[in-house]
């Protein structure tokens, strides 16, 4: 019995944060939709109706008045709903297909080995999921699908270039469907080149994906690297890429903010630092992991030159690993003393939580303490009660609720998923 070749699928969301917005706004159904970064600084997503008019990244105080001239509608980033929305698109997809790897917040790898036979048309079952997530959530997706996963993300590209044509959906699985995408696809394109990779590429006449799917792939680990290699290879059908279904643990974990407001006392920025620790603590524990040591920073802004710059970082050594955010929020506040200097306006504080290592890597010596077992109890009912009635419904009295120094979002839509008080309400006429 022959052994089917492999086949990918890259699910994609269009415009996902502008996506996001129109589901709960359907009176935004044709208007363009920007949405923008912490503090409502600059533009970060752009529905494609909104493209014309603004670019990626442009401040959002420069661009105001150029937005309401042309009818475009800003957002400021509501995290929380784009969160539950991708986890709801992820589910739909799972349920669909025999193994997934999510691979951002609005996209995702699947694997279709051997479905051919199960589902007959692929590009029908393409067409199925992208139904099944439109029709369950409202998020409208693009369908890539072919034999490596750059392969599939140049054909979910190619999707959503010619969306009238395709209806969406791309499967070039086909060697004439595969050669005439990348044919007809500029090299900068493909995934993993970048402006500074195009160039040197197209240096080596490289300028089209077909080229570089044709170039020897020695010859370019030695001149550049074995990711531009393998990427070459896929394009020419190899597949080196494995669908990865876990994310292994991160080394670190940082939560990092700028504050709504410039900071000038000590107590405020400690209540920030604290809720930034908290934030680390429930990634922390959701992966599993224990931390040995903590970094904080705090600094002002850099880019006034009316204002005095200071910038400094503090690490601690915990005494023993730990997920307990009750030592970890201590030990940070310990370190925003040794930091805190009067007479500046701070902007920002990080939290970094590093030395991270799974139950039972750290290897002291036999008098060395260890986490008491309560704090695992402790640490366990209080992520069972924020995962039932959501996050900061338990939490350590440092931690505000509705703090004043808090990133501004003047313009944030409701939390129409995940908060009880701002569901979606329909209003008979």
């Amino acid at each position: 019995m022959t052994t089917p070749e492999p086949v990918f699928a890259l699910i994609d969301c269009n415009s996902f944060y502008a996506s996001c917005e129109r589901v709960f706004r359907p009176d935004l159904a044709k208007t363009p939709i920007v949405v923008l970064s912490n503090n409502d600084g600059c533009v970060i997503a752009r529905s494609y109706d909104a493209k014309p008019f603004v670019k990626m990244g442009a401040p959002y105080y420069q661009i105001k008045d150029h937005l309401r001239r042309n009818g475009v509608v800003a957002f400021s980033s509501n995290y929380a709903l784009y969160g539950d929305m991708s986890e709801r698109v992820m589910m739909i997809i799972e349920s669909m297909v025999p193994a997934l790897e999510v691979y951002s917040i609005d996209e995702a790898f699947a694997d279709l080995t051997g479905m051919t036979g199960m589902t007959g048309d692929l590009t029908a079952f393409g067409r199925k999921i992208r139904s099944a997530i439109y029709q369950r959530t409202g998020i409208p997706v693009g369908v890539g699908i072919a034999r490596t996963k750059t392969l599939a993300k140049l054909a979910n590209h190619t999707a959503k270039r010619l969306l009238a044509k395709t209806g969406g959906v791309v499967d070039i699985c086909d060697p004439f469907k595969r050669d005439w995408t990348l044919r007809n696809t500029d090299v900068g394109e493909v995934w993993g080149v970048g402006k500074r990779m195009k160039a040197h590429l197209e240096c080596m006449g490289i300028k089209t994906a077909m080229d570089l799917a044709n170039a020897d792939a020695w010859t370019l680990r030695k001149k550049f690297s074995v990711v531009i290699e393998k990427t070459a290879r896929e394009l020419a059908g190899t597949p080196c890429l494995e669908l990865g279904e876990a994310d292994p643990p991160k080394q670190e974990i940082c939560c990092s903010r700028m504050f709504g407001t410039r900071l000038t006392e000590i107590d405020p920025i400690k209540e920030a630092v604290a809720t930034y620790t908290q934030r680390a603590a429930e990634k922390l524990r959701a992966q599993g992991s224990m931390c040995k040591k903590i970094r904080v920073s705090i600094r002002t802004g850099m880019f006034n030159p009316e204002e005095a710059k200071y910038a400094n970082g503090a690490l601690v050594e915990l005494p023993y690993a730990t997920n307990d955010v009750r030592l970890m929020t201590k030990a940070a506040m310990e370190a925003v003393n040794r930091l805190f200097r009067p007479g500046f306006k701070y902007s920002k504080a990080e939290v970094l939580l590093m030395d991270l290592r799974q139950p039972g890597e750290f290897t002291g010596d036999l008098f060395a303490q260890s986490q008491p077992a309560e704090a695992e109890k402790v640490m366990s009912v209080l992520d069972e009660i924020n995962g039932r009635w959501g996050r900061g419904t338990l939490r350590a009295a440092s931690v505000p609720a509705d703090p004043p120094w808090a990133m501004r979002r003047d313009l944030m839509s409701q939390s129409f998923t995940t908060k009880l008080d701002q569901l979606w309400t329909v209003k008979s006429i």
